[in-house]
């Protein structure tokens, strides 16, 4: 018996997000066996890895054709992560910035947006183009090391309370690394597992609504593969230790699109082609969000709940128009 599609689509949610936390908390907890610093945990490891559905499902998402819903999922969930998820935030509690990096990640965020852009203006991004964004990933990773020395103690603070994991730092025996290893490595077979259930129920129900990929991409995609990005903010909202998470936040948006979609058209020989309507509406709006961040984190340092409302009213007004405008 056929399950439904809403269904198929949940049960790779529940797994693909599962998957995705072992990823996260294996490659964590190596890393720290390696003696790689608790912030260098957080900015590199930990960005990445919350946004390890995304490349999975990019990657099912090419190997079956579907180039829009790929394209469409990054763009959306770019979108999300400022305008809804830190918007949220802030609604909740004004959200004072810190961290250094954040006004590096800024206007590497906006360039991002912006390259992109331009790679898409022919209508495909190509293998080479995927090449260009995953150097550019390394390049930033270098450069955010870099950065990071020059936290403040107090954000070095935060980052060892979150990330560094001191019961297996004292014991670094053969069975600590073999058990993190053998998680690292359930959490890659579920994500890929959950990555192609996510996406087979995606494409059916775009199917039986008779809406594009790429809607399904921008809406139920991009909502259902931020999970990590929306826990992780929201809990630490309740604890009220943000540096952490909105640096995370704000990585993760870089690496969605240098490192998830890079890698995304590396490994598609025909490139990843796209709507008209992603090439000419949510890349520009995905990079004009961008662009938006920045004077709102640089006036006095604090996005204020005021601006927290608006950004998830116009996450909301974004959503609706999608809904009744393009499906």
């Amino acid at each position: 018996m056929d399950l439904h599609p809403g269904i198929v689509f949940i049960g790779g949610l529940i797994v693909i997000t599962l998957g995705a936390d072992f990823i996260l908390r294996g490659a964590s907890r190596v890393a720290a066996l390696m003696g790689i610093k608790p912030i260098i945990i957080g900015l590199t490891v930990v960005s990445i890895g919350t946004s390890m559905p995304e490349l999975a499902v990019g990657i099912t998402a090419v190997s079956e054709g579907k180039g829009p819903l790929a394209v469409g999922n990054i763009a959306g969930t770019n979108i999300l992560n400022i305008l809804f998820i830190l918007g949220l935030s802030a609604a909740i509690r004004p959200l004072s910035l810190q961290l250094r990096s954040i006004r590096f990640d800024v206007p590497v965020m906006i360039a991002t947006s912006l390259m992109l852009m331009l790679m898409a203006m022919d209508g495909i991004l190509t293998r080479i183009e995927g090449i260009i964004l995953v150097v550019a990933a390394v390049l930033y990773v270098i450069t955010i090391i870099r950065v990071s020395r020059r936290e403040s103690a107090k954000v070095r603070k935060e980052f060892a309370e979150e990330y560094s994991p001191k019961v297996l730092l004292k014991r670094r025996g053969w069975l600590t690394w073999l058990t993190n290893s053998f998680l690292l490595c359930i959490g890659m077979v579920m994500t890929i597992y959950g990555a192609d259930l996510l996406v087979t129920g995606a494409v059916s129900i775009a199917t039986n609504l008779g809406v594009s990929d790429a809607i399904i991409g921008l809406t139920i995609v991009a909502i259902g593969t931020s999970a990590p990005e929306l826990v992780t903010t929201m809990v630490a909202t309740v604890k009220n230790d943000r540096d952490v998470a909105v640096g995370n936040l704000i990585g993760s948006s870089i690496s969605n699109v240098l490192v998830i979609l890079g890698i995304t058209c590396i490994v598609s020989p025909k490139g990843v082609n796209m709507t008209n309507d992603v090439l000419w509406f949510d890349l520009p709006l995905a990079a004009a969000v961008a662009i938006a961040c920045y004077p709102v984190f640089r006036s006095d340092r604090l996005v204020s709940r005021k601006e927290g409302i608006f950004f998830v009213g116009t996450y909301l007004v974004y959503l609706n128009t999608l809904i009744f405008f393009r499906t």
